[in-house]
């Protein structure tokens, strides 16, 4: 067995654990896939359509992109790069990065470009007839957010792998929440996806870098902390917190 080929099997066998163990996906449904043109949201689009040719759920996949609007934008190439895996991308062109970014909105420029972006991929489930929205946060995203909110929000929380919005109305499905992204950009590297330069002037400068980077500090040490870290989440004792 070559390696590229074992990649295929451990990324589809994870993302495929992570489908069961949360009931992600149902027979019939529409998913639209929320693509930003990095390694991840690549990764999760083929994961999902290769998944959906041998398995006997049916589900039909929309890619969106959701344009931020800064200058030097590529929304042409990744229509380019989606056509390529078999799927016309749709391209929704707003303002929402600059906005974030203006002088009114220095301090937190990530959080409202962000909550913006997820507000508008919503509209457009909706107006696609989607009930589901897959996003690419992988296992890194899942630990990194449960540092984010404990330092600078006070909280123990992160993203899961499934969470409902609007009262049940919208589903919001991580399917690569197992999956390491080390093995992702090496997925990503073998399948020769495009690698596009993010435009953002935030890119490389928030406090989620500041958090991975002390990560990867911890994880250089030990290599179990990731693993040690990611079950955490799901081994909580109460008793043992404070009221």
């Amino acid at each position: 067995m070559s390696r590229h080929s074992y990649s295929y099997k451990a990324l589809n066998s994870l993302v495929g654990k992570a489908i069961h163990r949360y009931g992600m996906i149902a027979d019939g449904d529409c998913i639209a896939v929320g693509l930003s043109g990095g390694k991840d949201s690549m990764t999760l689009l083929w994961a999902l359509a290769e998944r959906s040719k041998r398995v006997p759920v049916k589900y039909t996949l929309l890619p969106i992109y959701v344009d931020p609007g800064f200058p030097g934008g590529f929304a042409v190439e990744l229509s380019v790069a989606c056509r390529q895996m078999g799927f016309d991308l749709y391209v929704d062109y707003a303002d929402h990065g600059p906005m974030a970014h203006s002088e009114a909105n220095r301090e937190n420029p990530c959080f409202l470009c962000a909550r913006l972006r997820r507000k508008r991929l919503f509209q457009i489930a909706d107006n696609l007839g989607c009930r589901k929205l897959a996003l690419g946060h992988n296992k890194d995203d899942v630990i990194e957010t449960l540092f984010m909110n404990i330092c600078y929000a006070g909280e123990i929380s992160t993203m899961v792998p499934l969470q409902e919005f609007f009262d049940g109305r919208f589903t919001v499905i991580r399917p690569l929440a197992m999956v390491d992204e080390n093995s992702i950009r090496r997925f990503a590297r073998a399948q020769g996806f495009p690698r596009f330069t993010n435009p953002c002037p935030s890119a490389g400068n928030t406090k989620r870098s500041e958090i991975k980077d002390m990560l990867q500090t911890l994880y250089r040490g030990n290599r179990k902390i990731k693993g040690n870290i990611y079950r955490a989440m799901s081994h909580v004792k109460p008793e043992y917190l404070l009221k």
